[in-house]
């Protein structure tokens, strides 16, 4: 038996008509009798009662028709998804993001993709740069939203915000109300920043602004996380310099101040351009309206 010869026997027990059940299988009735007198073989049970004006279920075939009825519904959902994950449709998408994105592009983003595509389950993964280049290298992440870092070859890439550095200072520092804070006031200041390990992106663009007004960059303590930067800021033990999106919630004591030909920097998104998740495609196409 398989789902064909269920879809017979369903017929059958929802007209409770020969004639009728043969002609919505497209059928004529002599072939389709046939075919339930074999069901009724193969099982070794009869489904249904039968005589010149009526056909009844038995017992035995009420049951079946629930059982039919659940397989049939199983298997018509399993040929309905499958299209619809093939699609692009259903599925999951597994998408990292570093900390700077979730205070600025990833909200948006992620509201943006679930109205797209509402039955794509979205797997969050927030990281430090180096572990989602890493994660995308392995396939452990289907995109990623982190800073650009020059030309991939192997990544598909697009640019979906631009963010620059702003300085950090405990209250009651000597530059939390300078007007105009330029590289040359950063010298003999204590440094926190992570450490290029973790943010290549930020580290460099960091000695690169110092170097540009002859400051060699001190960096004091090299925490992983953003957050951790900013509580030592706050606890007097060095001032940082960190994306302005993260300005917007900082602690108490702590002051954001402008800085001067302040350095830029990509955020993008990206995908291995071998990626096989038929899912991706969507998430840039919404990226641009994040």
């Amino acid at each position: 038996m398989d789902t064909r010869h269920m879809r017979y026997f369903v017929a059958l027990a929802e007209t409770l008509h020969f004639g009728h059940a043969a002609a919505r299988m497209n059928m004529s009735q002599p072939p389709f009798s046939r075919q339930i007198a074999a069901i009724e073989k193969t099982l070794g049970v009869r489904l249904v009662e039968r005589n010149s004006r009526n056909v009844a279920l038995t017992p035995a075939g009420q049951h079946f028709l629930a059982d039919c009825r659940a397989v049939l519904e199983g298997f018509d959902a399993a040929c309905r998804d499958v299209r619809l994950v093939a699609g692009g449709m259903k599925g999951e998408l597994k998408l990292g993001f570093m900390m700077h994105a979730a205070h600025s592009v990833i909200p948006a983003l992620v509201r943006l993709y679930s109205e797209a595509r509402p039955d794509v389950r979205l797997i969050l993964e927030e990281r430090i740069p180096t572990d989602i280049e890493e994660m995308l290298a392995e396939g452990r992440l289907d995109a990623a939203v982190t800073f650009g870092a020059g030309p991939a070859p192997h990544l598909r890439t697009q640019l979906i915000a631009r963010d620059r550095l702003c300085l950090i200072v405990p209250a009651g520092h000597r530059l939390a109300e300078a007007e105009a804070i330029g590289p040359q006031s950063l010298a003999g200041e204590r440094l926190i920043a992570a450490p290029a390990t973790v943010a290549p992106t930020l580290r460099t663009a960091i000695a690169t602004y110092c170097a540009s007004g002859g400051v060699i960059a001190h960096f004091a303590f090299e925490p992983r996380l953003q957050h951790t930067i900013i509580r030592l800021v706050q606890e007097g033990l060095g001032v940082a310099l960190i994306p302005q999106a993260l300005c917007g919630d900082l602690a108490e004591g702590v002051v954001a101040r402008l800085l001067v030909d302040a350095p830029e920097f990509d955020v993008v998104l990206c995908a291995p351009r071998a990626g096989r998740n038929p899912a991706v495609p969507e998430l840039f196409a919404v990226a641009g309206r994040a």
